[in-house]
């Protein structure tokens, strides 16, 4: 288990919003208002909702100039208790956006979130700030040329019932990457990044990592299983020197709680390094998995910097 990470976290008041953050700030709030507000709960019990915030996202990425592949597959909804359709299945989709690299465009930066929300909740921070996030770094990155190709993903069904199953959206999209032999150098997955306290005692912990880690829930996290330490440390650095912004990270075994909840794990079982990117969900978001994860819950300001950190995570990785 790896907790020490390079550089040394942001610490004090933080410095005014610079005007790009402003810009992040209020898309975000676009973003997260129509996934987790307009459009709310969507899962395999919403497929309409689940359709529109795939629409959603095909046109945003659209509205950028950049295409969106679908990655489709089916299911039937009877084993689901989902509401019938005139098949008798539903077909659910990966999307993705590739930006295409100058020279080693055979080696692949993967950012990617998933847009699907548990049963029961609007999911305005689990997971709409995630897709808002890769909407944003592909925004501000769109015309970035760099060697490496940036590919942006929207995954369907990472919550339950197919939560680490081979029916999991990114499970599927990652066993595809395999397949075709594609080098995935990176792969990173905003997660749950909305929330932030600043109260003693805000932040959670499994067993053990307390020890290790703030006790206050200010700062973002950089979480990968041991595979991908380096990822991690690198990612961490990168942050740190760019960002004023609190930043912990840990490489651990994806056996500690918490460790693979998001759809690095996926890519982690190709023996792809990936890597999320959370506020730590449970550990301190009060409102996770619950019908009160709405969009007026989420801190866009802090939420904002935390992105415009990643952008610039990202475009090192990609410039490598």
């Amino acid at each position: 288990m790896k907790t020490n990470m390079p550089g040394k976290s942001f610490s004090g008041e933080l410095p005014p919003l610079t005007e790009e953050e402003i810009e992040i700030s209020r898309r975000l709030r676009v973003h997260v208002g129509v996934l987790g507000g307009e459009i709310g709960e969507r899962n395999i019990w919403k497929p309409d909702a689940l359709k529109a915030a795939a629409q959603y996202v095909e046109q945003s990425l659209a509205e950028l100039g950049l295409a969106c592949d679908r990655q489709e597959y089916e299911l039937p909804v009877s084993a689901f208790n989902a509401p019938a359709t005139e098949t008798g299945r539903i077909t659910f989709a990966n999307l993705d956006a590739t930006q295409r690299g100058t020279i080693k465009d055979d080696e692949i930066v993967v950012v990617g979130a998933h847009y699907d929300s548990v049963r029961g909740s609007p999911g305005a921070n689990d997971n709409a700030t995630g897709v808002a996030a890769v909407l944003e770094i592909a925004r501000i990155l769109k015309n970035h040329r760099a060697p490496r190709t940036i590919r942006y993903v929207a995954f369907v069904n990472e919550e339950p019932p197919f939560f680490q199953s081979d029916l999991m959206g990114s499970v599927v999209y990652a066993k595809r990457c395999r397949q075709r032999n594609e080098r995935v150098v990176a792969m990173l997955t905003p997660e749950t990044i909305g929330c932030y306290f600043d109260e003693k005692g805000s932040q959670k912990y499994p067993a053990l990592l307390g020890m290790f880690y703030p006790k206050v829930g200010n700062f973002i996290a950089f979480v990968g299983e041991n595979s991908a330490e380096s990822l991690v440390e690198r990612c961490v650095e990168s942050f740190r020197r760019h960002t004023k912004f609190p930043s912990e990270g840990g490489a651990a075994p994806a056996s500690i709680e918490g460790v693979g909840w998001s759809d690095h794990w996926a890519f982690a079982r190709q023996g792809y390094p990936a890597l999320m990117i959370t506020d730590t969900a449970p550990f301190r978001y009060p409102h996770y998995h619950t019908p009160q994860d709405i969009p007026d819950k989420v801190d866009y300001d802090r939420t904002a910097r935390v992105v415009a950190g990643l952008v610039r995570v990202v475009r090192e990785l990609a410039d490598k």
